[in-house]
């Protein structure tokens, strides 16, 4: 009985990977996923990140400014943090701020505040920094999703494993759980698209709101709230690390 519930449970994969590839493949479900949350060719946008730990509020503002899946962002506000900027090429990051010799390297999963991480504003490039495996179709409020076991091709990804929830309608990520190596839940996210933008004549959705939870603390909660997106074309000296801190 044990074998055959396994070979039902085997059989079942391979049928949701047919399923989803007899339509559109899951790399380009991924993809169109990751064009509303920045994949473009020139994009810039504002994000606060507002943190609420233990009924404590900080707030921080970057204009980002992004090209496929580079970024280039400085902070605006508060004072304090005013100047500091953020590059990320090749999935390599730098953090520079006002009095520095030189840019220092970052990684993607440290804290920026409150849930979250550096990585968390920049463009996801989902499609190609992780191996994605179908799992059952759910419904997240009205929504019916497809649903995918994201595990990341290389320790320079902001997270080494997501449950990502897709949109079927909208083909945008609504929903996401990450996990460490060990397989231990930390932390959650909600996506709204409020914003929109037009990629190759056609309006698509743009990613306005990152709504991220501590899975423990479940009372922390960290907004990223994105706001005016702007098509921008952006030189190459905008992510040219020689010239990052001028």
């Amino acid at each position: 009985m044990r074998r055959f519930v396994q070979a039902l449970a085997s059989l079942s994969i391979v049928l949701l990977a047919l399923d989803v590839s007899a339509g559109i493949s899951a790399h380009e479900i991924l993809k169109k996923a990751d064009e509303s949350r920045g994949n473009l060719k020139g994009i810039a946008w504002e994000v606060v990140v507002e943190s609420i730990e233990q009924q404590r509020t900080e707030n921080m503002t970057y204009d980002i400014k992004a090209r496929g899946f580079d970024i280039s962002g400085m902070s605006l506000a508060p004072p304090k943090y005013k100047g500091n900027k953020l590059l990320m090429s090749s999935n390599n990051m730098w953090f520079y701020k006002p009095g520095l010799s030189k840019a220092i390297p970052i990684s993607q999963r440290q804290k920026l505040m409150g849930n979250a991480a550096y990585g968390d504003i920049a463009s996801t490039n989902y499609a190609q920094d992780y191996d994605a495996a179908p799992l059952p179709d759910e419904t997240v409020g009205s929504e019916e999703c497809y649903v995918f076991d994201l595990t990341s091709k290389n320790d320079k990804t902001t997270y080494d494993r997501v449950k990502y929830w897709i949109s079927k309608t909208r083909l945008v990520g609504i929903k996401a759980e990450y996990f460490t190596v060990s397989g231990k839940k930390f932390k959650l996210a909600e996506m709204e698209y409020a914003n929109t933008v037009i990629i190759d004549g056609k309006t698509r959705p743009f990613i306005s709101k990152i709504t991220l939870y501590d899975a423990l603390m479940s009372e922390d909660v960290t907004y990223l709230n994105l706001t005016k997106p702007r098509f921008e074309p952006l030189s190459d000296y905008v992510f040219n690390l020689n010239l990052f801190m001028k």
